[in-house]
């Protein structure tokens, strides 16, 4: 056999091992059919699957007791909405961009990191106490994601023949998915409570900034669109003046209080904000042509459930799982979950807030109940046909 039969023969060998993992692989596969291969996400702690812990490794017990009994980077006792929509999707958890090990990238990636803003911040981590991950360098992350992935494509085509399409499992290597997956994929932005929070005792200054703010997730759906997104899913803000690290933190009249114990100003300024999201994101539907931007409403299900736990299976509203203090909130800014004073109940599927400022398990796993089959989203984007959605409540 001639050096070039032989080195063909290796190739094919190599190829027909490839074809017959991915064939075992996809019949085992538990993944849904679906016309999205992947997310994407951007945002803050409400849906951080790891990233800031991964930068900053600190995170402690009791978050991750429910689910999955031990810390893993997300604030909550489980799963985040995030979580719940890629099992809905029969997607595999989405690993964070900054994870460096055991990271399985196929089926999307994370940018989200807890503390990060829309607005690049002031100061340093240290002073503000906000993350340097704001949302233009996680959109700056996302395109060097993309732009290794079509490197090392290409690599790997010249490698072993131009023309064949190849996977990143084959051979071993990183787990990057196909260039393809850009363009087929959910983009989901869940950000901006840090930009409120940070400026939440000064209504006036922070009514200026919902502009800024705005704009600059606007610009942002824009430059994915331009990647090649053409399906995203922006959420709103939840009730800030009903969670009760807020209600501790920030002052507040008594006479501002409503009849579920929420800080009326605080939650009209987010009605504003997420009014003129609304507007904005309609606005530029119109311009980016075969795209589906979805308004998701995930403040409208938070509001009930502060309002009315018990309607949905819940016992506590304003009331925190895992703190210190006792009394209505269970919660005190110097003593926050994960700290050794604080502790954590042992019933949290009965709470809507986990520390005070995010949702449990049991919380996350409501809305996004809501989000899967379509009843906040506007325009009407029925999920179900366009995958096979797996029942979350069988996790």
């Amino acid at each position: 056999m001639s050096t070039f039969e032989a080195s063909s023969y290796i190739v094919w060998k190599f190829i027909l091992v490839c074809m017959v993992i991915i064939l075992i692989l996809l019949v085992g596969s538990s993944y849904s059919l679906c016309e999205f291969e992947g997310l994407f996400n951007f945002g803050d702690s409400n849906s951080d699957t790891g990233g800031f812990y991964s930068a900053f490794p600190a995170q402690v017990a009791p978050n991750g007791m429910t689910y999955f009994n031990k810390p893993v980077g997300r604030s909550s006792d489980g799963r985040l909405i995030v979580d719940f929509l890629a099992q809905g999707l029969g997607l595999p958890f989405l690993s964070p961009y900054l994870k460096s090990i055991g990271s399985d990238f196929r089926h999307g990636a994370n940018f989200a990191n807890s503390a990060s803003t829309v607005l690049p911040p002031t100061y340093s981590i240290s002073v503000s106490g906000l993350s340097p991950f704001h949302l233009g360098i996680q959109l700056s992350q996302m395109k060097q994601f993309k732009a290794k992935v079509g490197d090392l494509f290409t690599q790997q085509k010249i490698r072993f023949g131009r023309g064949r399409r190849l996977s990143y499992e084959c051979p071993s290597g990183p787990n990057l998915p196909s260039p393809d997956i850009f363009g087929k994929s959910i983009y989901t932005l869940y950000i901006g409570q840090n930009d409120f929070t940070s400026k939440l005792a000064s209504l006036p200054i922070l009514k200026d900034y919902i502009p800024q703010i705005i704009s600059q997730i606007d610009a942002t759906i824009k430059e994915l669109y331009l990647q090649g997104g053409r399906t995203f899913l922006i959420f709103n803000l939840g009730p800030m003046g009903c969670y009760p690290g807020f209600l501790v933190e920030i002052h507040h009249e008594s006479s501002d209080i409503d009849e579920f114990g929420c800080v009326i100003s605080h939650n009209n300024v987010v009605n504003d904000y997420n009014k003129h999201l609304k507007e904005t994101l309609t606005q530029t539907r119109e311009s980016l042509k075969g795209a589906s931007l979805i308004y998701v409403d995930t403040h409208s299900i938070i509001l009930k459930l502060f309002q009315h736990p018990t309607s949905h299976g819940l016992k506590y509203g304003t009331k925190t799982c895992c703190g210190h203090g006792g009394g209505d909130y269970n919660f005190n800014p110097k003593i926050m979950c994960g700290n050794m004073a604080a502790s954590a109940c042992d019933d949290p599927q009965n709470y809507v807030s986990w520390d005070g400022i995010h949702l449990t398990d049991a919380a996350n796993k409501i809305v996004s109940k809501a989000i899967l089959n379509g009843s906040i989203f506007d325009p009407a984007f029925p999920l179900h046909k366009h995958c096979d959605l797996h029942p979350i409540d069988q996790f």
